[in-house]
């Protein structure tokens, strides 16, 4: 008689960092599952991920409203994000999100530092961000 079994542990992780520069401050949340498991002897690993990126204008709507182009990125151990926003009008608003999701990819570090870079027509601002506190 053969017996065989399928083992599995979750590890399930919720990380924030947030920070801020003279202009601009950001939040980054990275959060996911870790699945390991055991099939007929050999390891198993999958992940999912899900991201949020919130940047958001320190100053008043009005300072903003006559912004043409907006670039901001994000770099972690795990990859990085961001976008480029063209205006033809004033924005609309003062904060601005970036979401994504994936299976299987990198997984970021809960004590690492995020660097954020942020262009905005002629000026540029660049800061970190840490883990929140609890």
């Amino acid at each position: 008689m053969v017996l065989t079994a399928c083992s599995s542990e979750e590890n399930h992780y919720n990380y924030k960092f947030n920070g801020e520069g003279e202009y601009w401050r950001a939040k980054y949340s990275f959060s996911g599952i870790e699945k390991w498991g055991d099939k007929g002897g050999k390891i198993t690993y999958s992940n999912e991920n899900g991201e949020e990126f919130v940047l958001t204008y320190k100053g008043s709507f009005k300072e903003i409203s006559s912004i043409k182009t907006l670039n901001y990125s994000y770099e972690t151990s795990a990859g990085g994000g961001g976008s480029t926003r063209e205006f033809d009008k004033p924005p609309t608003e003062v904060t601005f999100k970036s979401r994504g999701r994936s299976e299987n990819g990198a997984k970021v570090n809960e004590d690492e530092v995020v660097q954020v870079n942020v262009k905005w027509d002629d000026f540029e601002e660049s800061f970190e961000l840490h883990k929140k506190s609890k």
